[in-house]
């Protein structure tokens, strides 16, 4: 796998996310929805100032510090991606890695700019670049979530330890595409790390091994 081929799939993905995010904004108020497949699959327009799945971190110093810590590990994942390519790891790893540094250009986008380009969507849809300018300042911008998965919702039989007769929603989280590139990644490179760098291991060993006569010992 070339350099290239990482490029091509960062690039496909924050095409994919952006052109979304770009819709809900232009076509939905905060917390509109769309039923897709009922009881399944809902479009559910939220924004949270935050990290993934809407989880927070220290109120607006926090949420620059935030922005600024992704655009780090963004610009330090594209070296270490073309390291990793050069090195030859697993096509697998390679993938992977694509996804994971996609979904953190997707949200840190949203971060940066989008409380520059929109207007707020809280009462009403969004407008694209206003002339009264955007709702916040950059690094202030708000990542955009839609996909809610609320597989399971009601209450929970009272047999169950705990939490039995609480009301019980399963898949609360919304989250957006560059979340979803995040965590297959992830889960991914846990689930097959054996595979993924075992390769590159036994290939580095075998270099380093000395050769006598022509031949490797």
């Amino acid at each position: 796998m070339k350099y290239r081929h990482v490029i091509f799939i960062v690039v496909l993905i924050l095409f994919i996310d952006q052109a979304l995010k770009f819709w809900i904004k232009t076509h939905m108020y905060m917390q509109q929805e769309f039923i897709i497949l009922p009881n399944w699959f809902r479009i559910h327009f939220i924004e949270n100032e935050g990290m993934a799945y809407g989880l927070k971190f220290g109120g607006d110093f926090g949420k620059i510090l935030l922005t600024l810590f992704r655009l780090a590990a963004v610009v330090i994942g594209f070296w270490y991606m073309k390291k990793l390519v050069r090195q030859h790891f697993h096509t697998g790893l390679l993938i992977c890695g694509s996804l994971i540094l996609a979904g953190a250009a997707g949200n840190l986008i949203d971060s940066m700019f989008y409380g520059i380009i929109f207007s707020d969507s809280t009462y009403d849809i969004a407008r694209f670049l206003p002339k009264e300018g955007g709702y916040g300042p950059f690094l202030h911008g708000k990542v955009v979530d839609m996909l809610y998965f609320p597989i399971y919702e009601g209450y929970l039989p009272k047999w169950i330890p705990f939490k039995g007769g609480d009301y019980f929603i399963f898949f609360r989280p919304v989250f957006n595409i560059a979340d979803a590139a995040i965590s297959t990644g992830v889960i991914t490179i846990l689930l097959f790390q054996k595979r993924f760098f075992s390769r590159h291991i036994e290939t580095e060993s075998t270099q380093n091994e000395p050769v006598v006569n022509g031949a490797v010992e």
